[in-house]
């Protein structure tokens, strides 16, 4: 038996000891439950197996460190209620935001950031990672690093756009249509429902063939794909909020149906509307993705995340991870976009003060 396998069990089951004596019972069940796990994966896998379990839990740890550091940052930088917020946030929430914020920043200085241009051809194809290509190179010899922080400001860029436009529409067409009712609200709503009845991805497919696959038509037809979704949450929360009676008071007081949206309406349902803009840019931002890797998205030589997945998809076959990396940063921003949309939710339900 080699000596990680010994001090791994050893460290493993004096943690676990360590957990039950302090009575700590979340940490106790953790531990314990990873050392039952790890007995089983460790007879069917062996050493490496174990090896793996070290490297994910090093990594989740790690992640955990980052969460809670970064939350301690903010409680001290901000001041009021968002440091009460902050300060009662999860760690899975903070850990969100410190992505977000990393994305934003590659996004912003991609150019300062990456070492050569987006379609700047640099070595030869498939090179191997060096201290000039941190992360290799692509077919064509381009810096794979380059293109992927490049990637951050196109993917993620117009996904924004997209989204920004999708939600001015959608909100605005919804909130009208609560506000109008009657036969305004009934044509908008059923034109609605046919529109969401076309699977997304076969209606941008038509659209993208039709019209072609430029970047305004892009964000145009996706844009109006996702107005739908947005129209029936907003004309939703909305419809909650006309009944109310200080709604009917400013009715009375003859105010109209602008002021009636914006100063009445928009402020008390700003909570689900924001949840909603988070999740609806995920899925934006991965039909985006999904586009690029069948080709229509965005195009060549514009560095995006999904058409460097399918560009490096043959690297695969031998062993290699480089096409994983442009999908793990596709990963890690929806996930780390739903950790933070969970905790705006969970707050906006009432469940924490």
């Amino acid at each position: 038996m080699s000596p990680f396998i010994v001090g791994y069990y050893a460290l493993l089951i004096g943690a676990t000891c360590v957990a039950a004596y302090f009575k700590n019972r979340t940490a106790f069940l953790l531990l314990f439950s990873l050392m039952l796990a790890s007995f089983v994966v460790g007879l069917v896998g062996g050493e490496r197996a174990l090896w793996t379990i070290t490297v994910v839990a090093a990594l989740i740890a790690a992640a955990a460190g980052i969460a809670f550091t970064f939350r301690e940052f903010l409680t001290i930088s901000l001041k009021g209620e968002a440091q009460k917020a902050i300060k009662s946030a999860p760690l899975t929430a903070t850990f969100g935001l410190f992505m977000i914020m990393i994305y934003i920043i590659a996004a912003v200085f991609a150019p300062i950031i990456a070492p050569f241009g987006e379609a700047e051809v640099v070595g030869s194809s498939f090179a191997p990672a060096d201290e000039v290509m941190l992360l290799g190179g692509d077919q064509l010899g381009r810096d794979m690093f380059s293109r992927l922080v490049y990637g951050a400001r196109n993917t993620v860029g117009i996904a924004l756009l997209t989204t920004c436009l999708a939600f001015l529409m959608g909100t605005t067409l919804g909130l009208l249509a609560a506000v109008k009712g009657g036969w305004f609200d009934q044509i908008l709503a059923r034109s609605v429902d046919v529109l969401m009845s076309i699977p997304t991805l076969v209606f941008s497919l038509l659209l993208l063939s039709i019209f072609g696959t430029n970047t305004s038509t892009l964000v145009i037809v996706i844009a109006i794909i996702y107005v739908p979704p947005v129209f029936r949450l907003a004309r939703a929360v909305a419809g909650n909020i006309v009944v109310m009676d200080y709604i009917e008071a400013a009715r009375l007081r003859g105010e109209h149906s602008w002021h009636l949206i914006v100063r009445e309406i928009l402020p008390n349902a700003s909570a689900p509307l924001i949840a909603e803009f988070g999740l609806r840019f995920c899925f934006v931002f991965l039909l985006i993705s999904g586009l690029s890797f069948l080709g229509l998205g965005l195009q060549p030589p514009t560095a995006d995340w999904g058409s460097m997945v399918k560009e490096n998809a043959t690297l695969i076959s031998f062993g290699e991870v480089t096409p994983l990396i442009p999908a793990g940063a596709i990963a890690l921003l929806t996930v780390s976009i739903n950790f933070v949309v969970d905790w705006m939710l969970y707050r906006s339900s009432g469940l924490k003060t």
